[in-house]
């Protein structure tokens, strides 16, 4: 193709804007007009006289050469016509080839022309990964005198026509107003991912505890991507004995274990010995659109974000796969996190997954994740405890208003021996970790986006507060309650020195750090200590009761004894109970500018509740009412968190029973069943960081928690309960 552009190139370039037969056309006009007058001269003047002194033979032999000059133009001009067309053809295959060139290495696009750089990219990968498959066949077959096949069947690579992840053919056209989900993804060249379940890959084909890259075989995460798509896809829309409803009415579904084992063949092994087993799945309508809630999925700080008090840290260790045309289809990533309850008894649960996304028909999109293993060794045995995700996630479809309906499972087996016996019944319920506790945090954070982003936020203040002003107290808060949260469960996002104090019960954990150069905290040694107990009421009246301003007194030292009075109040959604307020002591004067004032914030669902709250500063919080910055405000967050103990689900309220109006709701409103409350205190115990910790400064600060703990038990057990 270069020999002939070469050759014909200039040409080439003109047949694009210029007919070469007109010139054919007119050099045959020319010569055959010059040809006539040729012949007209020779018969005319001076010629004709002397034609006649010439012999015949002569004139003749004049009129013959004449008439072949004539049939050699003719001649010459039918060649050049021929040869015009042939140019115009070449031309237009060396058109074509130019605007599609092949990749020789690939067979797709050889540049990003017609198609995305991004799916170019992928062919290029493609075409890589054959050759490492082909390489890591080899080695199998030299190292275990088998060929890999007979291990596990490999998964045939999809022609440059169909990529692995995000060219796959489902037909998908919606949940419920078109036909179901084919039991198996279409990968290319007949091949159905179901067949096709990879093992555990292990650590040293994947990554160290925390986060140090180690060689691994990318193609075999794109195959368990794929196993775990097509796992998740059938378990969020099987029907008759996969699933079965609670008996409660409240619309929760646990997993038949061996209906699932006979289902599906196990894509990361089998469960270990003494693992416990938690599968859940719930539906829910979210007010948040699948795009949006995909792009959050995908990334690891807005994942974080969206689902606050239930994921502690989470970070993207490396992407595969971006996606493709722009979008998050096909992308696949590897992904360190860790989810907590919201106790010191609860161990966090540290997880490495790949995590895939893939579109499945327009507004359709389905994010599954599948743990990798881990290197155990390296893991703190007092933190951390073992557990794995099977193929769990969400399948999301939208619905009008910007609203989706949201489908999730969550499937995971754990070391059942790492759990408090006071949490067992709380776990293997769902409510832990389960699918019901994922999707009531989506609901509640979407609920207060929405608000957050509306032009005006709800409030009942009695002083004024500037639209800046409350977004600024609604950031503090935040901030206050994640400190909280990370003190509750001994997160790695702070690090905190356990300590053993032999009059501390075993029960309640007490750490300390040294707070240096850090100004949303005040400087010196900071003392945390928790613990969590079992009271005999529902949540909802727990909760009811320590939210309540005006019962403050009967537990709250803080509260000079009387009751507190409420002058700022943001709504956080639309449930009674999710708000952000200012407390003052009623007995303190309004416009006394020393006044130590109480920040506050409050939430409640069907999975849990809390409490939390932080003594401010009141000209430091002023300074925030009027829009400024939050991240100067020194606090130390103390609070509650209570979730039902899972004795009784009668309390339990499913995500499609929500109220949008605020009101009670069937399921929220009985008090059968009793509670698990979590308290914390973090209390600044020496102003110096060089300071050293006292044996009396812990003992306070047990005691402190224990008193409270008294006093909210007498009180929800008095008559005024």
């Amino acid at each position: 193709m270069q020999r002939k552009m070469d050759t014909h190139g200039e040409m080439g370039l003109l047949g694009e804007n210029f007919d070469l037969g007109m010139i054919g056309r007119i050099r045959d006009d020319g010569y055959e007009s010059r040809s006539g007058s040729d012949n007209l001269e020779g018969a005319s003047g001076d010629d004709q006289d002397a034609g006649d002194d010439q012999p015949p033979r002569k004139k003749n032999n004049e009129k013959v050469m004449n008439l072949n000059q004539t049939q050699l133009e003719r001649h010459e001009n039918i060649i050049l016509r021929q040869e015009n067309d042939k140019l115009r053809a070449e031309n237009n295959m060396i058109k074509d080839a130019m605007s599609n060139p092949m990749c020789n290495q690939c067979g797709g696009p050889a540049i990003p022309g017609q198609i995305s750089f991004e799916e170019h990219q992928l062919r290029i990968e493609n075409a890589r990964l054959k050759d490492e498959l082909s390489r890591i066949c080899s080695l199998a077959n030299k190292f275990l005198g088998r060929p890999l096949s007979s291990l596990v069947a490999p998964l045939p690579l999809p022609s440059s026509a169909s990529l692995e992840l995000a060219m796959g053919r489902n037909g998908m056209g919606g949940l419920n107003v078109g036909p179901p989900l084919p039991m198996g993804l279409d990968l290319g060249d007949g091949v159905s991912s179901s067949a096709h379940m990879m093992p555990l890959v292990k650590s040293s084909m994947g990554m160290s505890a925390f986060g140090n890259e180690i060689p691994f075989d990318r193609s075999m995460f794109i195959d368990l991507a794929m196993a775990a798509m097509d796992e998740l896809l059938k378990l969020a829309q099987a029907e008759g004995p996969m699933w079965i409803k609670s008996s409660d009415g409240g619309g929760k579904e646990m997993l038949n274990h061996e209906e699932y084992m006979r289902t599906f063949p196990p894509c990361i092994g089998a469960k270990p010995n003494g693992y416990a087993s938690e599968a859940t799945r719930d539906s829910s309508v979210v007010i948040i659109n699948s795009l949006a809630l995909v792009e959050t999925l995908m990334d690891a700080n807005r994942w974080v974000e969206m689902f606050p008090c239930l994921i502690s840290r989470a970070s993207t260790i490396e992407m595969i796969s971006a996606g493709m045309g722009g979008t998050r289809n096909g992308a696949l990533g590897v992904m360190h996190a860790e989810l907590q309850v919201l106790s010191p008894l609860v161990p966090l649960r540290p997880l490495k997954f790949i995590r895939f996304c893939k579109q499945h028909g327009d507004g359709v999109w389905a994010v599954v994740d599948v743990s990798i293993d881990i290197n155990r060794e390296a893991l703190n045995a007092e933190s951390y405890f073992q557990c794995r995700r099977l193929p769990s996630g969400c399948l999301v479809q939208d619905m009008p208003d910007g609203y989706s309906k949201v489908t999730w499972v969550e499937h995971t087996e754990y070391d059942a021996s790492g759990v408090h016996q006071m949490f067992r019944s709380y776990l293997s319920s769902g409510l832990g970790f389960g699918a019901q506790r994922w999707l009531a945090t989506l609901q509640r954070q979407c609920e207060y986006l929405a608000t957050l982003m509306s032009p005006s936020i709800p409030n009942e203040d009695q002083i004024a507060v500037s639209l800046g002003g409350r977004r600024s107290l609604l950031k503090l808060a935040k901030r206050m309650v994640d400190n909280f949260c990370a003190g509750v469960c001994a997160s790695t996002v702070r690090k905190w020195d356990k300590l053993r104090v032999d009059n501390v019960g075993e029960d309640v954990r007490v750490m300390t750090r040294k707070s240096m150069d850090d100004p949303g905290e005040p400087p010196g040694i900071i003392l945390s200590a928790a613990t969590s107990v079992w009271i005999p009421v529902s949540q909802k009246r727990v909760f009811e009761f320590l939210q309540d301003e005006r019962l403050r007194s009967e537990w709250d030292i803080l509260s000079n004894g009387g009751p507190m009075q409420e002058m700022v109040h943001i709504t956080k959604g639309q449930r009674h109970g999710n708000h952000v307020s200012l407390l003052r002591a009623g007995s303190m004067g309004a416009n006394d500018s020393s006044t130590m004032l109480i920040l506050q914030e409050t939430w409640t669902d069907s999975s849990g509740s809390m409490v939390v709250y932080a003594p401010v500063d009141s000209a430091a919080i002023n300074v925030v009412m009027h829009g400024g910055d939050s991240a100067y405000v020194a606090l130390l967050p103390s609070g509650f968190a209570i979730v039902p103990d899972g004795s009784s689900q009668s309390g339990y309220l499913s995500g499609n029973n929500e109220s949008t109006s605020g009101a009670s709701v069937k399921g929220e409103g009985d008090d059968s069943g009793g509670s698990i409350l979590t308290v914390g205190f973090q209390i600044l115990v020496n102003s110096l960081p060089s300071a050293k910790l006292t044996v009396e400064s812990v003992e306070t600060v047990n005691n402190l928690i224990s008193c409270t703990i008294q006093k909210i038990k007498s009180a929800l057990s008095g008559p005024s309960a």
